[in-house]
């Protein structure tokens, strides 16, 4: 695959995201897709378990989406810099309690590194900082 083949593919799952579009989510991924969510330490695999994960993100920013800010491929790796927006308007499920809707805007920059295989996104390690998060939408860590 093209450097600009495999950046594509590697930002696929993402924009089928930022489109709310789980049809076009399980079109981009594998079957097995590793998600590997630093900032909360859930690690989930397979297409299911990954859309129910996204979906939860949904409902509380239901607005979010990714900018992609910059692209870098090696090898079977792309490296994805990007920014989430979006507004906290739906319950927001952490490990320890539910927070609810805020109505704040968040704006949080993120890195995602992810492996590519037969054109689609294999697993996805997605860097951002909770802390931030958590700050602008007036909750506490």
């Amino acid at each position: 695959m093209s450097q600009q083949s495999l950046i594509d593919a590697a930002k696929a799952p993402s924009i089928a995201y930022n489109n709310k579009d789980w049809e076009a989510v399980k079109a981009a991924v594998t079957p097995g897709f590793l998600y590997d969510e630093v900032a909360t330490q859930r690690k989930t695999q397979g297409v299911d378990q990954v859309i129910a994960a996204w979906q939860g993100w949904g409902t509380a920013f239901p607005d979010s989406k990714a900018t992609f800010h910059n692209a870098y491929a090696s090898g079977d790796t792309v490296v994805l810099e990007v920014t989430w927006r979006g507004t906290h308007k739906g319950p927001l499920q952490t490990a320890t309690r539910q927070i609810p809707a805020t109505g704040k805007p968040i704006e949080i920059r993120a890195c995602q590194i992810l492996e590519i295989a037969g054109g689609k996104a294999k697993s996805m390690r997605h860097y951002w900082d909770m802390a931030t998060m958590l700050q602008q939408i007036g909750a506490s860590a």
